[in-house]
């Protein structure tokens, strides 16, 4: 009936808003009653539930322990292994200092082995010069090997001028003569021994050149069935290097080759028709 229902028309927006709030404010304050006929029993799904939430938490709870300890486990690996590269760091640090003063010291043995190097060649060059000076001052000097110890006399000089010219059926004119003459090294108790060398210096360098060139034409001399050698009287270096020639002497007659020995120190070969100086015999 139209006057039983409310006219909602006449009621404005503001108003109908305000009895909402109230009616809703109402139901808020006013508590519910829980009818145990209407209301649906608890069943076995929510009393499990209530059951399992703590053991859940504590599983979660012992995962978050070990997780920590691992990670504190983690933090002391850490620690040490920074601790090990600190070490060795500084190991690596003690290592380039010692490779620098190794690099360093290297570097000095370098230049002194430079310096060796040049100081052993200035040796050899100043020794060979030497050696060649040595030659030089003994070209007026001859060797005779083979006379008898004692044969001399009392007056050596005196006796190669009057038996060297008969030796070697050679006259000198003017005479010979000697500025020294005298035999070397020690003398031997037993006379039976092989007789030591004599060096005898001459006054006259072409003198020397003449008996020199006949010794080698003509020699060896006898006297009283004595072999007589005369030779040239060089430095000990120069007869080591002229000695080192002897070997390569019976394969060059072998090959049926021309050879012979130069002064002070150089072999000369032929092959066929064409001649070659060495001065090494290794070559």
């Amino acid at each position: 009936m139209p006057g039983n229902k409310p006219n909602h028309k006449l009621v404005s927006k503001p108003a109908r808003q305000l009895l909402f709030s109230e009616a809703l404010q109402h139901k808020r304050l006013t508590p519910t009653k829980i009818n145990p006929q209407t209301s649906p029993p608890l069943n076995e799904s929510t009393t499990m539930s209530d059951k399992v939430q703590p053991t859940t938490m504590d599983r979660i709870l012992q995962e978050i322990t070990t997780v920590s300890r691992r990670i504190e486990g983690m933090d002391a690996s850490i620690t040490s292994l920074t601790l090990e590269t600190k070490s060795m760091r500084s190991d690596i640090a003690g290592f380039q200092s010692r490779v620098t003063g190794l690099e360093q010291r290297m570097g000095s043995l370098e230049t002194q082995i430079n310096m060796s190097q040049e100081r052993e060649q200035d040796v050899l060059h100043l020794r060979s010069k030497l050696t060649d000076m040595e030659d030089r001052s003994r070209r007026d000097n001859i060797r005779v090997l083979g006379i008898p110890e004692n044969e001399e006399g009392s007056d050596m000089q005196a006796f190669l001028t009057s038996t060297l010219p008969k030796m070697i059926s050679l006259d000198f004119d003017p005479p010979l003569e000697f500025q020294r003459a005298h035999r070397i090294g020690p003398k031997h108790s037993d006379n039976s021994s092989r007789p030591r060398p004599i060096i005898a210096c001459l006054l006259r360098h072409n003198q020397t050149r003449q008996i020199l060139q006949v010794a080698r034409n003509h020699g060896p001399f006898r006297i009283d069935q004595h072999e007589i050698r005369i030779t040239t009287d060089y430095s000990k270096e120069t007869n080591k290097r002229r000695k080192a020639f002897l070997a390569p002497r019976p394969r060059l007659r072998k090959l049926e080759m021309k050879y012979g020995l130069f002064d002070p120190a150089r072999m000369w070969v032929t092959k066929n028709g064409v001649s070659k100086d060495f001065y090494n015999p290794t070559n």
